[in-house]
């Protein structure tokens, strides 16, 4: 029983230090401006945007833009949800085999 106390204790501490976390995905879309003797077509990765398309509480899709300068830092907060996401899961198996137990 001690044990499994510990390794909640453990996971308890690895979700507090995980704070930075953004539940979502990372898309990009490419365009051109629209002249019409652009060469923007034929460059390769030209005008590309990236965004993030998440759900609010009421279930509603919402796009925010990403600068390419902070899409590192957005990448890293969407990896960072999966890993919280793994964290919960194995905390709510310790308190449930602690209950068991208990």
């Amino acid at each position: 029983m001690q044990k499994l106390i510990k390794l909640r204790e453990g996971l308890m501490g690895k979700l507090a230090a995980n704070d930075n976390f953004i539940k979502g995905s990372i898309t990009h879309v490419c365009g051109s401006c629209g002249r019409a003797f652009c060469i923007c077509p034929k460059k390769s990765g030209a005008n590309k945007a990236y965004r993030l398309t998440y759900k609010d509480a009421r279930q509603k899709t919402r796009i925010v833009y990403i600068p390419r300068k902070r899409l590192p830092e957005m990448k890293r907060s969407v990896a960072n949800y999966t890993r919280t996401r793994e964290l919960i899961q194995k905390i709510i198996d310790a308190n449930i085999a602690i209950f068991k137990k208990g």
